[in-house]
């Protein structure tokens, strides 16, 4: 049973979801340059990106808040 979240602005986005929207906005060159992490600037992959973002939270974080900043743009 799931729990509503209405106040939770990430609530029914997945990573994948998040990853594509940033990847499809600032391209993966410049996406590297906003979070500078390997999986964006080394040969990246959104499978690559999405294995090492759900393995690290600090990670993970620097994504999601980069999404809510562009999100409150759209």
């Amino acid at each position: 049973m799931s729990a509503e979240q209405p106040h939770n602005p990430l609530h029914g986005v997945t990573l994948e979801q998040i990853l594509n929207h940033l990847v499809e906005y600032y391209g993966w060159e410049d996406l590297g340059e906003e979070i500078t992490i390997k999986c964006f600037t080394c040969d990246p992959s959104i499978s690559s990106s999405l294995k090492f973002l759900r393995k690290t939270p600090w990670a993970r974080k620097k994504v999601e808040d980069l999404y809510l900043a562009l999100s409150r743009e759209w």
